[in-house]
């Protein structure tokens, strides 16, 4: 990393901003932590079997109970490393472990953004526009397959259907009253073209804004990413690099509280090798303990509702 009259400008390559796992839950990872085995586990507990009711004089009250659901997630090691030599380090012009740091970080950051979005992936919930081409209307599936082609893009009475279907489900708001929506800013096109002439934002009433945010219509509040790929409805979304066949929307992702838990033994961090040969031999790697894992796996209790197609 040296030549005649290099720059001393560190410039980076163009990479995506990351944004999945800042909707991940982490609240259970103290609970984790080391020497706790390679499971972690939690409990989802239901409404009770047989609501309560008016009593009669003389008659016992009612007895019912509930059910206990548990979820599960495997901790793993996540991690990546780039050697270097002490030639490299002492007649480079530019600071190699300072370049290495940077592009090992934005690599960790991706990979565990990939560890949530994976997850949040495997929903049952999925919709598409009625008969695959309404602009009103949405029809869901809640075995994880959507069943109609998509040939509509996502505008704002698609909003509305989901909306609808996600309150009617009972599924909780993310934060005040609000759920978030996640996608490619090209999917997000024509729904901000029919929002042009809304007030889609009021600068008293939101405190804190998400990276990535956007506006917000309906009662969603709306964050671009760049960084799952477009295309894969039939396997999964960003599986494969290209739209969906009809190419008019790519997926985009609906959800509430209490999505992803993700359970960290170890933090994610950079770590340097000890040097071996003499000190001549060197490197850094970026090491993760954890796991994520989607809450609410079953189609009654799902909080996350994908924007799909069948191809």
């Amino acid at each position: 990393m040296y030549s005649l009259n290099l720059s001393k400008e560190l410039r980076m390559s163009l990479r995506p901003i990351v944004k999945f796992r800042q909707f991940a839950d982490v609240k259970d990872a103290a609970h984790q932590g080391l020497n706790k085995g390679d499971t972690f586990h939690w409990n989802v507990y239901s409404t009770v079997a047989t609501g309560g009711a008016a009593l009669t004089e003389g008659t016992a009250i009612a007895e019912t109970n509930f059910t206990i659901t548990q979820g599960t997630m495997s901790i793993t090691e996540y991690g990546n490393s780039i050697p270097f030599t002490s030639k490299l380090d002492d007649l480079s012009e530019h600071p190699v472990k300072e370049i290495i740091h940077k592009v090992l970080k934005i690599d960790a950051a991706q990979v565990l953004d990939g560890l949530v979005a994976d997850q949040i992936d495997t929903t049952p919930l999925r919709v598409v526009p009625t008969a695959g081409t309404a602009t009103d209307a949405v029809t869901l599936t809640t075995n994880g397959t959507a069943t109609l082609t998509n040939n509509v893009a996502l505008g704002k009475d698609h909003v509305k259907a989901i909306v609808d279907i996600m309150k009617e489900r009972s599924i909780p708001s993310y934060e005040g009253d609000d759920y978030f929506c996640l996608a490619w800013p090209t999917t997000f096109r024509t729904l901000k073209n029919n929002l042009e002439s809304i007030n889609q934002y009021v600068e008293s009433g939101f405190q804190m804004i998400r990276n990535g945010e956007t506006g917000r219509y309906e009662g969603v509040r709306f964050v671009e990413q760049t960084y799952r790929a477009k295309g894969g409805s039939a396997t999964g979304m960003g599986t494969a690099a290209s739209t969906w066949s009809l190419a008019q929307s790519d997926w985009a992702i609906f959800f509430g509280s209490d999505t992803v838990a993700e359970a960290v033994a170890i933090p994610e961090e950079i770590r340097g090798k000890i040097p071996t040969d003499f000190g001549r031999s060197r490197g850094i790697a970026w090491y993760y303990l954890g796991g994520a894992g989607l809450v609410h796996s079953t189609a009654s209790e799902a909080r996350v509702v994908m924007w799909d197609s069948a191809v």
